[in-house]
């Protein structure tokens, strides 16, 4: 029987962030007093920090690096506590995207966002009302880390359809437009990637009312992601996910076959040269 999560619950990040500094702690052999005075903290509340009991701030968090000898390993799992600009809706799917066998994405706007070049992404971010340049930074990196799980040994299959308007439209100008496009012709020359277009002439398609993306996970079930200008939704509804994959089959029906395809995205490569 489906519900409305996407896996089963996880634990807490704030907990997570403790049991391993509690870990780190003891494998120095330190007692919480002695960290405490290391970091400039009390032993009571480097405790409270291990049992989530607290609020952890970024500045206990770089010392305790400092002291421990260590090169970010808490840094990472405090980001999850705190992580930035990021809606809570789509924070779960990064983390189902590095578990996936395999990912569908349908893009009627902008490029997706696993296959956008540094430059793209920060164009298109800029574009966020009342974002300052830090804040667009912040997002910038994080949507490029979001990137590194094609760099694993075992990367996921990943099938883009996208709408011809995304090839023509000069996000950030011509320049970042060509580093853009010949980044395309990369990706769609690996074996792990599949990049089709629909051609803009169809016309009215199934996919005129926004983007998504469908990952399959190991366990057979499939989770899907839905956008929208404000907020989007994750789910693993079985019927929902059904829906969404009967739709990208008939998105991907109107889509130029790959070898179309590559020769699209270079004529309009050569044409922001």
């Amino acid at each position: 029987m489906s519900t409305e999560t996407v896996t089963q619950p996880e634990e807490p990040p704030e907990l997570v962030f403790g049991r391993e500094l509690r870990r780190l702690r003891l494998a120095r052999g330190w007692t919480l007093d002695v960290l405490g005075a290391r970091v400039g903290y009390s032993g009571t509340m480097v405790g409270y920090f291990e049992l989530a009991k607290r609020p952890v701030p970024e500045a206990f968090v770089a010392t305790a690096e400092e002291a421990l000898g260590l090169q970010g390993e808490l840094a990472v799992l405090w980001k999850e506590i705190n992580p930035k600009h990021t809606p809570k809706w789509f924070r779960q799917w990064p983390k189902i995207e590095k578990a996936a066998l395999a990912i569908r994405t349908w893009e009627p706007l902008v490029m997706p966002g696993l296959l956008q070049t540094e430059a793209y992404a920060r164009s298109l971010l800029s574009a966020e009302p009342g974002a300052t340049a830090e804040q667009v930074e912040e997002m910038v990196r994080a949507r490029l880390e979001r990137q590194s799980l094609f760099e694993g040994a075992t990367p996921p299959m990943y099938a883009a359809v996208i709408d011809e308007g995304v090839l023509r439209r000069p996000i950030g100008g011509g320049k970042v437009m060509r580093e853009q496009l010949e980044r395309l012709l990369v990706l769609a020359a690996h074996p792990k990637f599949v990049i089709q277009v629909v051609p803009v002439g169809v016309g009215a398609t199934p996919g005129l009312l926004g983007g998504f993306a469908i990952a399959q996970l190991p366990h057979g079930h499939d989770t899907a992601y839905l956008e929208s200008a404000s907020h989007g939704q994750v789910t693993d509804r079985v019927e929902e996910v059904r829906a969404i994959s009967l739709r990208f089959d008939a998105i991907r029906a109107w889509a130029h076959p790959r070898h179309i395809t590559e020769g699209i995205i270079r004529e309009t490569a050569e044409r922001y040269g």
